[in-house]
């Protein structure tokens, strides 16, 4: 097969990891498909960025791993959201409960009533046989078989297809059930000792039911000695916040949060930003990113609006979160009056007339794309001042600043930890944001 594909007789090769070795080459290889990505090591990741140079690659995942969103994020990477469920689809009902023999039995003998089978998840070889004497004891009646890695490939292989023939009610296994598998008939899951699991781990072994249109279950147990970390503790929060259909990215959103980006150039899938700090850590990488895509980098201010008004896309407004997502990135990047007000056309046009948060959100757009102009960054919204923090991009002379405060006093003052305060009339918010725009405007030091 390798020398068949080194000469260009095979059109589509579908393989394990082992398509990555360097013995197996390709005579004119267009296009790579990752499928579980997040299952792929720092070694494979590698080796996939020697066919990035040259071929399009595709990756999928139901939970991409920190480093990978965060890539995605930045710009590194395209990101596309496939939130559709299959047809007649279902959410599984998630609980999570500390280890009960009462709560295993109900879970276990009301899914055999109903005709189905059940995944008990216990990640310890050592101690699986125990447990599955244990459920053996808790639900007599329920045909048990145990899997995991260890087993002889053809004893393993036995199992798997007892178990696809329906001859097993309950299998006790390891987590080598985590992909791969599509068994409509089992619909509940339990999974032991859930403390000791990842984010993305829980998320793909409780995708394992719910494979047809029957309600499915899975149950979290905790173990009575289990001391949850706050990470843990977080963990797991998000997974019975995030049950409904098409929440992988939502999820991934938090692990994110929890672990951290990784490194973009190092092996870290995971881990928070250190030693030179998040802002020259963008700024390092939007400019590696603009010399990799033959840009010149210039370093934009980021203006920020401190203003007491709900500024927002409702979610009952704009629905996807892609889209949500991506209306915020485009609003975010837009740099002329005339862009956004073709903008705020088309948001008017697919989704009607905005409402009052949308309508706030264009508004403070306006004004922070005139700060951007102006070399404002930042602007906190008094009810009777405006006070301005002047971004050091645009080396703006201090000097200019005094001579423009000399001829606008008492209106304009200087306070003293170097912010400009512009008095106003007592207002609301929304009004302040408003007066903000001429005050910018009168800015002439610029």
């Amino acid at each position: 097969t390798i020398a068949r594909v080194r000469a260009g007789y095979v059109n589509v090769l579908i393989g394990t990891h082992r398509i990555l070795s360097k013995d197996i080459g390709f005579k004119d290889l267009g296009i790579l498909v990752i499928d579980e990505e997040q299952r792929f090591g720092v070694k494979q990741k590698e080796r996939l960025k020697e066919f990035r140079a040259v071929v399009d690659v595709l990756a999928l995942t139901a939970t991409p791993i920190p480093r990978t969103l965060h890539l995605s994020l930045m710009g590194v990477r395209d990101l596309s959201i496939i939130e559709t469920p299959p047809e007649d689809r279902l959410a599984i009902q998630s609980y999570l409960l500390p280890f009960d023999e009462a709560t295993v039995k109900h879970a276990i003998e009301k899914e055999i009533e109903r005709g189905g089978q059940v995944f008990f998840v216990h990640n310890r070889v050592k101690s699986i046989d125990n447990i599955a004497g244990k459920i053996k004891k808790i639900v007599p009646n329920a045909r048990l078989a145990i899997g995991h890695g260890q087993m002889k490939p053809d004893d393993l292989e036995n199992t798997m297809m007892r178990f696809l023939r329906k001859e097993v009610d309950v299998l006790v296994c390891t987590t080598i059930i985590e992909s791969g598998l599509d068994i409509p008939s089992a619909n509940t899951i339990i999974i032991n000792q859930a403390e000791q699991f990842g984010l993305a781990q829980i998320y793909q072994l409780r995708g394992r039911v719910g494979r047809s249109s029957e309600s499915a279950y899975a149950y979290l147990l905790l173990s009575k000695k289990a001391n949850l970390t706050r990470e843990a503790e977080k963990r797991l929060k998000a997974l019975m916040d995030f049950s409904q259909l098409g929440a992988g990215i939502h999820l991934a959103m938090h692990d994110l949060k929890i672990r951290g980006g990784g490194n973009i150039l190092g092996f870290s899938q995971s881990g928070h930003i250190a030693s030179i700090g998040y802002e020259l850590y963008i700024r390092l990488t939007e400019e590696a990113i603009a010399e990799l895509k033959g840009e010149e980098y210039q370093q934009e201010i980021n203006p920020e609006i401190n203003v007491q008004i709900s500024a927002y896309l409702p979610e009952e407004y704009v629905s996807d979160i892609d889209v949500r997502l991506n209306i915020y990135r485009r609003l975010s990047s837009l740099k002329e009056d005339d862009d956004l007000k073709r903008m705020a056309d088309e948001i008017a046009d697919r989704f009607g007339p905005p409402p009052k948060a949308v309508s706030n959100l264009l508004k403070v757009m306006e004004v922070r794309l005139l700060m951007k102009q102006k070399g404002v960054a930042r602007l906190d919204v008094k009810e009777d001042a405006l006070l301005f923090t002047f971004s050091q991009i645009k080396n703006i002379n201090p000097a200019d600043i005094v001579r423009f405060i000399e001829k606008r006093r008492p209106r304009f003052s200087m306070l003293a930890d170097s912010r400009l305060k512009a008095r106003i009339k007592r207002t609301d918010h929304l009004s302040a944001l408003s007066e903000a725009k001429s005050v910018i405007n009168e800015f002439d030091f610029i």
